[in-house]
Parts: structure tokens; sequence; C-alpha cells
């Protein structure tokens, strides 16, 4: 499967696309496989049961389950990575998440300015506007922009944001597309694109893959710092070892050059864990 030049146009312009029932026929497997990963690690956030009231994450994700593995080697996974990011692209890091309540708005990568990087997201429950689908802000990804960038200084910190003091409108108010979502669809996103949810419930599974363009030599230093951005979740290899040990020619083509410069990571997750009582939630 390959983008359209009207796809590819679409997501330069607007920041993400959307895939309606493109993994439908696959979704009962990747429902088992998302449960099946929870099931291995207790049921939520390292290792202990979803309590309801944070967010549960895990990465990596799709890593730690052969099937799920298997979706990065999937035509269509493949080739809208390959379109939009190039045919030598890096797959880069997957989580698995049981979400709660709101996320406020924020972008996953905004300073990220120069290697392209996007999400590719799958909703395992029917969400809707009011109950936690995805919502973006069109155009908010083109960093240097006055539109992107007064949206910037408005969710710089989606803990404490500036809606309500310089336009008067709650998070939930701010013009936006929300992405309504089915079971066996997929979202994908630029990571600079504004994005957040409202209302939903305390247990939305949602699980994403992560790409980025190949790093040019020169900019090795760069991928360092990249992969070092990992140590928060306590994963001491650039992926996990299911994903590793199973992947052919294909799929290690797009993990080869960040499984080369991860050697650092190990220290820094030790480091991590002197300073935090557990692994990261997003």
């Amino acid at each position: 499967m390959r983008l359209t030049n009207q796809q590819i146009n679409y997501f330069k312009t607007f920041g993400y696309l959307v895939f309606k029932g493109i993994f439908v026929d696959e979704i009962n497997e990747i429902t088992q496989g998302f449960e099946r990963v929870w099931s291995n690690l207790g049921g939520g956030h390292y290792g202990k049961e979803h309590d309801k009231k944070q967010r549960s994450a895990v990465l990596p994700f799709i890593d730690k389950d052969e099937y799920l593995c298997a979706l990065l080697d999937n035509d269509s996974i493949d080739g809208i990575a390959a379109s939009i990011l190039g045919d030598d692209y890096n797959y880069t890091s997957s989580d698995g998440n049981f979400y709660v309540g709101d996320t406020g708005w924020h972008s996953d990568g905004y300073t990220r300015k120069k290697y392209l990087s996007i999400k590719m997201a799958m909703y395992l429950d029917t969400v809707t506007a009011n109950s936690g689908c995805l919502r973006v802000i069109p155009g908010s990804h083109n960093v240097g922009d006055v539109f992107a960038e007064s949206l910037q200084e408005a969710s710089q910190n989606s803990k404490q944001q500036k809606q309500e003091q310089l336009w008067g409108i709650s998070g939930i108010d701010v013009p936006a597309v929300a992405l309504e979502s089915d079971p066996g669809d997929l979202v994908v996103f630029n990571h600079r694109l504004k994005h957040s949810s409202f209302g939903g419930g305390d247990s939305r599974r949602m699980f994403t893959m992560n790409f980025s363009e190949r790093y040019l030599n020169e900019d090795l230093s760069l991928l360092k710092d990249d992969i070092g951005n990992l140590a928060r979740f306590w994963t001491e290899r650039a992926y996990g070892k299911v994903m590793i040990e199973t992947a052919g020619k294909s799929r290690m083509k797009h993990l080869e050059q960040r499984l080369s410069n991860d050697d650092h990571l190990a220290d820094l997750v030790a480091n991590a864990k002197l300073e935090m009582d557990e692994p990261a939630r997003g």
C-alpha cells in the first residue's frame, strides 16, 4: 500500500490522516494481543492492576508480543510509513495505554525540527467526541507559523494550560476536529500536531506505533539523544526482545540504526531508577 499524492498533500497541509476500517479484519487478533500483553504484565501500570485513576502505560508495547510485532511487517503500516518518511524510515517505539479522563492540548514532539516523525494510533473501543476520541487542530504542526506558534504558547504544559487566560475558553472548546474512531480504524499524525482528548472513561484502550525519518550519520548525536528519552520508561534497549528476535530482513532495516546507537541507554535507565518510583506513564 502506498499513499496517493492527494493523501500525502493532505498530511503535509493538515498534519494527520484517518484510515477507516483498515484493520477491521484483524481487529479481534489485535485486541487479543493487546490484552495478552497487559495480562502478562499484571493488568496495569508497573505490574499493578489498572486503578482507573491514572493512566496505565507500557513502553515498549507491541515489542512484547509476536503477533503485534508483526504489525510492522503489514503492507499498510509499512506503506504509510514509507510514503511519509521514506523507504528507509526508522520504527522508533510503541506504547500501550489504558487512558483515564481528559488529556489536554499538547504535541508529542513540537521542537523536533530536523527529522519528521509520526504516530500511528489504534483505539480498541469506539470513541466519540464526547467519550474521549482524539481531537486535532489541523495545521498546528507547522513550526514557525504564526498560527502554530500561538497554539504552542497556549499548550506548552498540558497541566498548566493557558487557553482560558488567552482566549476565554476551556480546552474542550478550542476549535478542532474530533476524530471519532471505531475498532479497526487507524489514525496517523505528525508528532508536532496539537492533539487532545476530552470526556473519556477510565479505561480507554489505545496503543501507538511511532516512526521517524532515518538520521544522517552526522546527526547520530541527535539520534542518541532521542533514544535517551526512552530511559524514563526503564527500557534498556531501543526495542523489546521479542521484536528483535522475530525480525526478518525487511523489518530489521527499520530497527538497525537505533539498535546500533542504544549502548548508552542502560546507564540512563539506571540513573532514572534512582530518581523515579516507577516508570513514566507518558
